[in-house]
């Protein structure tokens, strides 16, 4: 299974919402109909001279008129009452179709922020949908379509994988609070860039979890990648300081720090973060070269202030949205890319090796939206 098909199939809640919403908005008010014909340009007339005409002729008196049966009145276009109508129109070939007008976009408008994108982008992108289309009558497949295109060029700018240097080590700094994904993250990219030829340690810098731990441990056996511990309470950042050696002297690739989970708000765990990011700096000044922010897309739009607070503290150069499985609300990534425009290194839907794949804001755009592909 291709991973669009992978995330069409598993991003059904979100694409579902947005699905079920366009019908019913396009349903209310809605009628069968063809598509409103785009206008021609209307060419000026040529200017003609008058020719002379001939004098008239008598005119003979017309016949007395035959009786004329009234045409039959032309068949109304079809108001549709409710969702089942409008799907028994669709299964006969016709489409339901509805004017863009004022009501229609604010529906929109509505239904966009609850599927997350926020009050901002979702102007935005209504707005731009109706540019040089209001008045028109659409039908849901031309919404998806459109829909899918906006939501397309607003992510196109952040979609970019993360970017490998030649210099050795290159440090990745995975960041986030508690449960977003980054341990079977951090192992998931480990595997990617070994099977790529490259080498990777992978250090354990959640040195207060021994769950995390093993899990990042299974995960390198997995990949074949060594992992760095410490014991269970050890100075993370001692411990990134000597997983940059280590790396240094087996001459890999890539160095990947694992970090404890921590909210945002708790001033003391993000000055540990920042002390990790001094102590690296100390081996090296221009690391970490990454820093990588992991989200859980079912958090919402609190992965807005995620954003902010992480960035301020670590310097998030890129991020990585989780768990878009298990949540109706994925426009929230749109409203990310729209708000900060950090690249979208990878997203994830699921636990397996293969459930993270780099960033496509095509099919993206099309899953999100149930757009046909």
């Amino acid at each position: 299974m291709s991973f669009f098909n992978k995330l069409k199939s598993k991003l059904f809640k979100s694409s579902s919402q947005l699905d079920q919403g366009l019908d019913a908005i396009v349903e209310d008010g809605g009628a069968v109909s063809e598509a409103d014909p785009a206008p021609e340009p209307q060419a000026d007339p040529a200017p003609t001279t008058p020719e002379p005409q001939p004098p008239a002729e008598p005119v003979p008196a017309p016949p007395p008129p035959a009786p004329v049966e009234e045409a039959p009145a032309a068949t109304p276009a079809v108001p549709v009452q409710s969702g089942v109508i409008g799907r028994f129109f669709k299964r006969q070939g016709e489409a339901v179709r509805r004017p863009l007008d004022d009501d229609m976009l604010e529906s929109l408008e509505d239904l966009l922020i609850s599927a997350d994108m926020g009050v901002t982008t979702a102007a935005r992108v209504t707005a731009n949908l109706a540019e040089g289309r209001y008045g028109r009558r659409v039908s849901t497949e031309e919404i998806k379509a459109l829909l899918a295109q906006e939501i397309a060029r607003i992510m196109e700018p952040v979609a970019r994988p993360l970017p490998l240097y030649p210099k050795k080590p290159q440090v990745v700094l995975v960041v986030g609070v508690n449960g977003s994904g980054k341990t079977t993250t951090i192992g998931k990219l480990a595997s990617q860039f070994r099977a790529a030829g490259k080498s990777v340690v992978i250090a354990a810098g959640d040195t207060f979890r021994a769950a995390a731990v093993e899990q990042l441990q299974v995960w390198g056996d997995r990949a074949g990648v060594p992992v760095m511990t410490a014991p269970q309470g050890s100075d993370p950042a001692s411990l990134a300081f000597d997983a940059m050696t280590k790396a240094e002297e087996q001459g890999a690739d890539l160095l990947m720090i694992d970090t404890a989970g921590r909210l945002q708000n708790r001033a003391d765990l993000m000055e540990e973060l920042a002390k990790i990011v001094r102590v690296i700096r100390k081996k090296d000044p221009s690391a970490p070269h990454n820093t990588v922010l992991v989200l859980d897309a079912t958090t919402g739009q609190n992965a807005l202030s995620q954003v902010e607070t992480f960035q301020k503290i670590s310097d998030v150069s890129g991020l990585v949205m989780t768990k878009l499985d298990g949540t109706a609300r994925g426009g929230v990534l749109v409203a990310l890319a729209d708000r900060f425009g950090l690249p979208i290194h990878a997203i994830g839907v699921g636990e397996q090796i293969d459930d993270l794949a780099p960033f496509d804001p095509e099919e993206f755009a099309a899953a999100l939206t149930g757009l046909a592909q």
